[in-house]
């Protein structure tokens, strides 16, 4: 039987594939994420998705490989994971009562090589915060691993106006619905019978 890998290390990716109730195994890809002049959100986050599968492609050749990676685009401006409570204080304050788009990009590469990729947009507006509000819910959640510091499974919520997107896990890191209908052209339906 084919395996299945999930070319991440992140618990939340993890945590979502889990609801398919496939068996897969995760491995973390060994790349450099940083962006590249001039890429935009999309592009940056489309390469590195498709960066992450090949990576682990290339290492277990035959295997059906998920790759993912997901940027927030405020007016233009990349934010990645902001990895300390000053930088996630900092954009929480740049986004308050702003439209962010997170887009999460998709990578399935099937058993014979061959990668599909698609893209997921989740539009949020945040609510207008002071600063006590931002420093209360970054003490409290640490979102120090999530792009834009804003965790919607959790108190991040609480941040948030509006929603709008395709996929309601998408702006936690993995598109399932996407991923399902990739799976199941990559051979690997999650439910028996399900076609593309």
């Amino acid at each position: 039987m084919t395996q299945l890998i999930l070319a991440s290390s992140s618990r939340y990716r993890r945590e979502l594939l889990d609801r398919l109730g496939l068996d897969y195994e995760a491995v973390s890809p060994d790349i450099d994420e940083s962006p590249l002049a001039g890429e935009t959100p999309v592009d940056t986050a489309v390469r590195l998705a498709e960066m992450k599968a090949r990576a682990v492609y290339e290492a277990r050749p035959g295997s059906i490989v998920i790759g993912s990676d997901q940027v927030a685009d405020l007016a233009g401006e990349k934010l990645g994971k902001p990895h300390t409570r000053e930088r996630a204080i900092a954009q929480l304050e740049s986004m308050q009562g702003r439209e962010v788009v997170f887009y999460t990009a998709l990578c399935v590469i099937d058993a014979e090589g061959h990668a599909e990729n698609v893209l997921s947009a989740t539009r949020i507006r945040m609510r207008p915060l002071d600063r006590e509000a931002i420093e209360d819910y970054v003490d409290r959640e640490k979102p120090f691993d999530c792009a834009g510091a804003a965790k919607i499974e959790r108190l991040g919520i609480a941040l948030m106006e509006t929603v709008t997107s395709d996929d309601p896990t998408s702006l936690i890191g993995l598109p399932l619905m996407k991923l399902t209908t990739l799976l199941t052209r990559a051979g690997l339906p999650p439910v028996r019978g399900l076609r593309a």
